[in-house]
């Protein structure tokens, strides 16, 4: 019996050394399992920063395209629209402030992209916004500054000044009977200027540009004529006529709700025009005229993807995604609705709910006349400009 259990236990031994041999073994000899990265499976987010203008466009075809279940490589591309005035997301990318931080951003005008990639390239020695290859600057839509005058006082001005422009703006603000002395009705008052605050919406900003032009009569303007002694007085001139509620953002949504106590006239976004001329009809007996200026200031609302290594490569690709989505011609042709001409060259500015067809009798043109469009401003003009605006007009 004593043997029988020395052989039961000798058995055991061996076959438990056996299978820890095996084990050891099996770990010494054998490579390990390889470790595979893991990859992202959830949506992907495309985050937009696009600018007022365009913003109730972009986030409708946002909507419908999130709605369509689009992909990449597999995954649900989800998009996000942030409105943001432009001279506001200038200051974010300055400042190293934007959060969550865009995968693109839809500023109004491409000069705005130029002065953000230049202060990045003078930091990292690099591009951040690309003009060329995949990822260039696209425009989307298309805008411009026109004049919108009520029809009485447009009329009062054209019999004595021969046509609307900043220089018979300027004779209208500086007329010290007001304009029962420019040949208007005694109780109209004194010509009230409305356009939007230079510090809060980009368009006020470029009508000060604007103004330089026609009073040098070229398009291009440097620091040298801004800072013009006579300049700055003939502006300031001008400037004085603007009456407290075109001091806002929103100054054509102002003049609708309004009317004549924020303006008389002002050099605003065509778009903006259209979109409140509605409510300008709707509340006011003297409509509302727009006219188009000799020097023309153009807003193409470029599509703009962040180059920099804060986004994904597959980010930046559903951002592309998104951005022939919105240059499709269905989703062009709906901007018309919004006032915006389309960048599409196949998709005209009549159709289906265009306001340039809705509004033609009030002056609105699917071909504007003129084509003096002034050139974008340097960095160093828009700070001087904003400076004045600060010690001569923000503050008074």
């Amino acid at each position: 019996m004593k043997r029988t259990r020395i052989i039961f236990f000798v058995i055991i031994g061996l076959a438990v050394l056996v299978v820890a041999g095996g084990l050891i073994w099996s770990q010494l000899g054998s490579e390990p399992d390889p470790i595979v990265p893991e990859t992202g499976s959830g949506p992907l987010e495309v985050q937009i920063v696009s600018a007022l203008p365009v913003a109730d466009w972009v986030q409708e075809a946002a909507r419908q395209f999130n709605g369509e279940n689009h992909t990449l490589d597999g995954r649900l591309i989800q998009v996000t629209v942030t409105p943001m005035d432009g001279l506001t997301a200038k200051g974010r990318y300055d400042r190293d402030e934007m959060e969550p931080f865009p995968t693109a951003w839809i500023p109004d005008s491409r000069y705005l992209v130029e002065l953000v990639n230049a202060a990045y390239k003078e930091r990292l020695g690099r591009d951040v916004f690309l003009t060329d290859g995949e990822y260039r600057t696209r425009p989307l839509v298309i805008s411009l500054l026109a004049w919108g005058i009520y029809d009485s006082r447009a009329s009062v001005l054209e019999q004595r000044f021969g046509e609307i422009s900043w220089q018979a703006i300027h004779e209208a603000a500086i007329a010290p009977g007001g304009w029962a002395e420019l040949g208007g009705q005694n109780d109209w008052g004194y010509f009230k200027l409305a356009i939007s605050n230079p510090r809060k919406n980009i368009s006020g900003l470029a009508a000060m540009v604007a103004a330089a032009g026609e009073y040098y009569d070229k398009t291009n303007i440097s620091v040298e004529d801004v800072t013009s002694p006579e300049f700055q007085g003939w502006l300031g001139e001008i400037m004085s006529s603007m009456s407290d509620l075109s001091g806002g953002t929103y100054t054509v949504a102002d003049l609708a709700l309004f009317g004549y106590t924020t303006g008389d006239a002002g050099q605003l976004l065509e778009s903006d025009l259209l979109v409140n001329m509605q409510g300008i009809q709707t509340r006011w007996a003297d409509p509302l005229r727009i006219v188009y200026p000799e020097y023309v200031t153009w807003f193409d609302f470029p599509f703009t993807v962040w180059m920099g290594p804060e986004t994904t490569a597959q980010e930046k690709n559903a951002a592309l995604e998104f951005e022939e989505y919105l240059l499709s011609a269905e989703v062009q042709g709906k901007a018309l609705a919004y006032g915006l001409r389309p960048a599409n060259p196949e998709v005209p500015v009549t159709g289906e709910g265009s306001l340039f067809e809705q509004w033609e009798e009030q002056g609105v043109v699917g071909v504007v006349p003129r084509t003096t469009a002034m050139r974008s401003p340097d960095r160093d003009v828009l700070q001087a400009l904003l400076r004045w605006f600060d010690l001569n007009v923000a503050g008074r």
